[in-house]
């Protein structure tokens, strides 16, 4: 083999060698640049990912906002409502007290009131002796009506009639007509056994009272369609 030969071997081996380098470098550019593709699209899709639970966060708080203020604006819709029913209820009771200051004013209808009221008290109480409260103003009425009290209780209860003593202290008077400050109380007498221990309380104003809570649900009932309205 001549010169010629060798150096047309040696070229041929450079060119190979070239075209397998080149050929080498393609494969690693092309494989860098799939790698930097990938992990492009996956900082790209890890980024989505924060942005959309970052949103995701913020709508919940909104939303989480938005019911509490309507929570807030529900409660205090509940409560106007139910302030506007208790002054409704106050004022109804207010003006049923007013109202009781002139029962007494017709002393025959008020005079048949006090004797109810005290055969009321001795068929609770059932005692043969007892002690009895009233108003100043009431205690001429109390002592005309009581020996038909007194009777009339013992015919239902079918014993004695009982000791009644009026009490030297009197229930307060009613502030209208005596202009008068503290306790008030518009007519009907107090009951108690002679050591005190148990009371019949049947003044106007407690009946008024009974009434007042037993009647309280139907009442807040009624009034809620007038509240609404």
């Amino acid at each position: 083999m001549n010169d010629a030969d060798v150096a047309k071997q040696i070229q041929q081996m450079v060119r190979f060698i070239r075209q397998e380098a080149e050929e080498k470098a393609n494969e690693i550019s092309v494989s860098a640049e799939e790698e930097f593709n990938i992990e492009k699209l996956q900082l790209v899709e890890a980024e989505k990912k924060k942005i959309k639970q970052e949103y995701e966060r913020k709508e919940k708080q909104v939303l989480i906002r938005k019911k509490i203020e309507y929570s807030m604006q529900l409660n205090a819709s509940r409560i106007k409502v139910l302030q506007a029913q208790d002054d409704l209820v106050n004022s109804m009771k207010e003006a049923a007290s007013k109202g009781l200051l002139h029962v007494s004013n017709d002393h025959h209808v008020y005079r048949k009131l006090l004797k109810d009221l005290i055969v009321q008290c001795l068929l609770r109480l059932k005692e043969s002796a007892v002690l009895l409260r009233c108003r100043k103003e009431d205690v001429h009425l109390v002592e005309s009506v009581l020996h038909s009290a007194k009777e009339e209780y013992a015919d239902k209860a079918n014993v004695h009639p009982p000791e009644i003593i009026i009490d030297n202290v009197h229930l307060p008077p009613d502030h209208v007509h005596h202009h008068a400050v503290g306790p008030s109380c518009a007519g009907g007498v107090v009951l108690a056994s002679r050591d005190g221990k148990i009371v019949c309380e049947n003044t106007l104003d407690a009946r008024l009272d009974v009434a007042y809570r037993k009647k309280l649900p139907l009442i807040r009932k009624e009034l809620v369609g007038l509240v609404a309205a």
